[in-house]
């Protein structure tokens, strides 16, 4: 009984390996490489099976038999845009992860770039009024720098309504002088 089981066993071994060569489809010989079709296809959908994930990452069996069934379409013939038409019509349009480049899909290709664009104007136009901000002469410097010691008004009066008297610049002082003593602590 020992070698008829020991028989049995070397038969099965020698079916195997032609039961395993009839899964490798046709015109594929040695080492298996997607093709490139179908690599297409697959990057640029979602997987029905894994929410969140594209169909290339989802680890699921059923998305495994969906990436074969695509690669088995695409050795028969199939382009990427017909394999991703074929697999949205049977799962359905939210599965497509690459927006269409018409319609409303196009406001997916073009809102990002115009909102980094208008991102670096806000941001140049903050900086540029930083810079002028700092870099700006106070309206009573240059007078002073000029040696004229005071504002004078556009008509030579000495008078000019946008700045403080004299005695107003004194009552500032001495209510900011006020301020910070009432601040600091006494000990």
């Amino acid at each position: 009984m020992s070698q008829r089981s020991i028989l049995l066993a070397v038969l099965l071994l020698l079916l195997v390996p032609p039961v395993l060569g009839a899964q490798i489809p046709e015109g594929v010989e040695g080492t298996y490489r997607p093709h490139p079709e179908a690599e297409k296809a697959v990057s640029r959908l979602l997987s029905p099976f894994c929410p969140g994930l594209m169909l290339t990452q989802c680890p699921a069996e059923p998305s495994r038999i969906l990436r074969d069934s695509i690669h088995a379409l695409a050795l028969a013939g199939w382009n990427a845009e017909a394999l991703e038409a074929w697999m949205l019509a049977n799962h359905g349009e939210e599965y497509r992860a690459v927006p269409k480049r018409s319609g409303a899909g196009l406001l997916a290709w073009l809102f990002p770039p115009l909102a980094l664009l208008a991102g670096l104007g806000v941001v140049g136009w903050v900086l540029r009024s930083f810079v002028w901000g700092r870099n700006a002469v106070p309206a009573g410097a240059a007078g002073d720098a000029a040696g004229e010691g005071g504002a004078t008004a556009p008509d030579g009066s000495g008078s000019s309504g946008d700045l403080p008297s004299d005695d107003e610049e004194l009552r500032l002082r001495e209510a900011i002088r006020d301020l910070e003593f009432s601040e600091d602590p006494v000990y």
